[in-house]
């Protein structure tokens, strides 16, 4: 596991943890929102698992509130110290056991995994925007529709980042004249 991702996950079950404890559905989205961007950057299996853990325990969370949830803090505890100790075998064992065990008690699971994969995808294709990739190519190359790409990115500074519009022809060709003289 890449040194980044594990110093991650690791903060990321702690503060799952914390939120267990305090109640907090709030934080619990936010980090669900963390895991989510993490597994569209690093698209490991490790961030990806994760990902869909803390998003599913959202979900449970937001549906049944709090009481839901409790049994899955002295998981993620034991999870997050395997993963400390570098006891990746047990860490993974304990994540697949979390796994099963949201499946048995929520039959959406299987949605959460299939949304969390649609929200990394959206989430790459508008760094891919960002870094000057138009929405159809980003799109196409990740295999979502211009839409929902669109719909993701009105709703980020992405557009606001970029400097003033060129109004005139005029600005615009002493513009592209000053880019391609270089």
């Amino acid at each position: 596991m890449i040194p980044v991702v594990k110093q991650d996950i690791i903060e990321v079950l702690k503060g799952a943890e914390d939120c267990i404890s305090e109640g907090n559905a709030s934080k619990l989205r936010e980090l669900s929102d963390h895991t989510i961007h993490n597994s569209s950057i690093f698209q490991d299996e490790d961030s990806i698992s994760i990902a869909v853990v803390i998003y599913s325990l959202f979900k449970i969370c937001e549906r049944t509130g709090n009481s839901g949830i409790g049994d899955f803090r002295s998981y993620l505890h034991h999870a997050r110290k395997h993963l400390e100790k570098e006891e990746m075998e047990k860490y993974k064992l304990i994540i697949r056991k979390i796994s099963e065990k949201i499946s048995t008690i929520d039959s959406k699971f299987r949605l959460y995994v299939q949304d969390v994969m649609e929200k990394a995808q959206v989430k790459k294709g508008s760094k891919l925007y960002s870094h000057g990739i138009s929405i159809a190519k980003a799109s196409s190359l990740l295999g979502i529709s211009q839409w929902e790409l669109m719909n993701y990115i009105g709703k980020t500074q992405i557009v606001d980042n970029y400097g003033q519009p060129l109004n005139n022809v005029r600005e615009r060709l002493n513009f592209a004249r000053k880019l391609f003289s270089r």
